[in-house]
This record gives C-alpha cells, sequence and structure tokens, in this order.
C-alpha cells in the first residue's frame, strides 16, 4: 500500500494530458482526478523548494521573486501563442479569455497576497535551514481548514480531522527540532516571516476557490496576469529597495532560478486544474500539497547536508499517516 500511494501520483502525471484532454475521463475519475492532481502539484512543488533555496543563496530575495515571475511570464507566451492552432483553447484549463477590470481586481489581490507571501517565505528560507522550514508551511492546510469551513461550509469526517491533527503536531515537533540547530521558535525573527507566509498562504489558497469556482477564472488566464502582476509589485520594491537598502537587492545570475520559475509552472497548473472540479475541495487539496515535504527533507536536506535529518524524518511519520487518511476518507 505505501509503494503504491507513491506510485499513483506519478502514474497521474504521465496521464495528465490525457486526463485534461479527455472529458469522457475527466467525469469518469470524478474526485479522484482532482485528489492526484493535487499529489502531482506537491510533487513539483518539492522540486521548486529544493532549486529556491538555491537561488536565494546570497541573492535578493525580492530580485529572486521579480525575476521567478517574469520568467513563468515568458515561459506561458508560447502557450498562449500556440493555443488556438493546436486547439488547446477548447479545453477549461487552456483557456485565455478576455478580463473585466473586476477581474482583473481580483487577480491583482492574488498576486499582492502571493507577492508578500513569496518575499517572507523566501526571505525565512535563506535564513533558515530548508528542513525546518518547509515543515512549519506544514501547518498551512489547518489555517485552510478553519477557513473552508467558515467561508464554504466544506466539513471534513472524524477520519479527515485526525488527518489534519496529525500534520498540524508533526509540525509542531518539526519546531521543537529547530531548537537542536540553534533556532528560538519565539525569538528568531525569521521564523515569525515564515508563520506569516503560511498564514498569507493559507489565504490565497482559499481566495483561489473562489476565484476559480465562482467567478471561473481558467488555470491558465490566473498564471499569467497573476505573475505578470507579481512581476510588477516586485519591481516596485525592487526599486525602493535600491534606494534605500542596496545590500538587500545584491544579484548574481543561477540556472536554478528558470527551474524555480519551470516547475511552479506545473505544480500551480495541476493545482488550478483540480480546483476547477466542482467537488474539490481546498481543505483537502491543502493537506495533500504538504506531501511535497517528502522529496524536500529528504532531498532538500541531503543536497543541502542540513543536520539532524534522522529525528527530522520521525514527524513525517504523522504527516504521511495523516495524509493518507485524507485520502482514504475522500
Amino acid at each position: 500500500m505505501f509503494i503504491n500511494s507513491h506510485l499513483l501520483p506519478f502514474i497521474y502525471i504521465l496521464l495528465l494530458v490525457g486526463i485534461i484532454l479527455n472529458n469522457d475521463i475527466v467525469s469518469t475519475l470524478g474526485v479522484i482526478m482532482w485528489l492526484y492532481l493535487g499529489l502531482g502539484a506537491a510533487f513539483f512543488l518539492g522540486i521548486y523548494n529544493i532549486n529556491k533555496k538555491f537561488a536565494v543563496r546570497e541573492n535578493g530575495v525580492a530580485v529572486v521573486v521579480c525575476l521567478t515571475s517574469f520568467f513563468i511570464c515568458i515561459m506561458l507566451l508560447p502557450v498562449l501563442a500556440l493555443r488556438h492552432s493546436l486547439n488547446l483553447d477548447q479545453f477549461a484549463a487552456f483557456q485565455f479569455t478576455p478580463l473585466t477590470v473586476s477581474d482583473h481586481l481580483l487577480l491583482m489581490i492574488k498576486a499582492a497576497i502571493m507577492a508578500l507571501s513569496w518575499l517572507l517565505g523566501y526571505l525565512a528560507l535563506k535564513k533558515l535551514p530548508i528542513t525546518f522550514v518547509a515543515p512549519i508551511r506544514a501547518s498551512g492546510p489547518f489555517f485552510t481548514l478553519i477557513g473552508a469551513i467558515l467561508l464554504y461550509q466544506e466539513i471534513p469526517n472524524w477520519l479527515q480531522l485526525i488527518g489534519f491533527l496529525l500534520i498540524l503536531f508533526s509540525a509542531i515537533f518539526y519546531a521543537q527540532v529547530g531548537k537542536l540547530e540553534g533556532i528560538d521558535f519565539l525569538r528568531n525573527p525569521y521564523i515569525a516571516c515564515i508563520i506569516v507566509a503560511t498564514l498569507l498562504g493559507a489565504a490565497s489558497g482559499l481566495y483561489d476557490k473562489y476565484i476559480i469556482q465562482f467567478h471561473r477564472l481558467s488555470p491558465l488566464t490566473i498564471l499569467f496576469w497573476v505573475n505578470l502582476y507579481i512581476t510588477i509589485f516586485t519591481g516596485l520594491v525592487i526599486v525602493v529597495l535600491k534606494k534605500y537598502h542596496k545590500n538587500c537587492i545584491l544579484f548574481s545570475w543561477r540556472w536554478s532560478i528558470l527551474l524555480v520559475s519551470l516547475f511552479l509552472i506545473l505544480a500551480d497548473f495541476l493545482y488550478f486544474t483540480a480546483l476547477q472540479e466542482p467537488d474539490a475541495m481546498i481543505s483537502m487539496l491543502s493537506a495533500i500539497k504538504r506531501s511535497q515535504l517528502f522529496i524536500t527533507v529528504f532531498l532538500g536536506g541531503y543536497i543541502f547536508k542540513e543536520k539532524n535529518k534522522r529525528i527530522k524524518a520521525l514527524p513525517l511519520i504523522g504527516l504521511l499517516i495523516g495524509i493518507i487518511l485524507i485520502l482514504q476518507a475522500s
């Protein structure tokens, strides 16, 4: 069962094009599709996090965020140019329709939330071990669950609640592990950064369901416009920092920045496509995306030679059980 639960997401990634383009398959899979699209998004997010750690090393965070969003827009241009000739725009995930002024305002709000979340999250990732930062963000589904209950009446069953609690307690355990590395959870300012980034990420997830399911904005439309606005917003931040804090915008080129953009496109496209399903629950998707930790903690910890990897592996067991419970309960 353990092996199959990890193989299935990759099988779904390989079949992604067929799943999206074949309406019969979509209607047959139903809820199963959005669950495993969420796992596929988590896979790409794990690789994205590792490349992000490389990208921010000795680089200004605002510059990296700005370039990441800018390259996402550039990478999407060929898709936008070829979607008519390839008949992609007949499918909901690839539609790119003209927006009203109110639609643009909605996407600007989304971009502002994401820009601040990324700036704080990237800063924390730059200053803290990746095996410590990533698990703190695992508490995000808990806040998303509260919001989903209040805003969308997504009522989880008792098995799903147990899964959420296991994920939350696993993240708290990681905070205790951080003290072994000289990280004071209450006094370190970068801990505050990652906590605020996590809360903003939860708010962004709730907002995603609103603009996708209630305003019918397509994944391609959201990806392009939100990243364009993030590029503009963070560009303004760079202008201010250049005037008052030049040391904050130091930059040296790394190819990992392009990889950050690429894997973020793949992750977000799968995630937004999953949210297009009428039955998709943002509380469940938020928790399932936390499976990215298995890639981030193990592979990232090995690459960056971080300490206490074995101790950090213990709460991952709780995280794994929590994710399995949510999958089974759904």
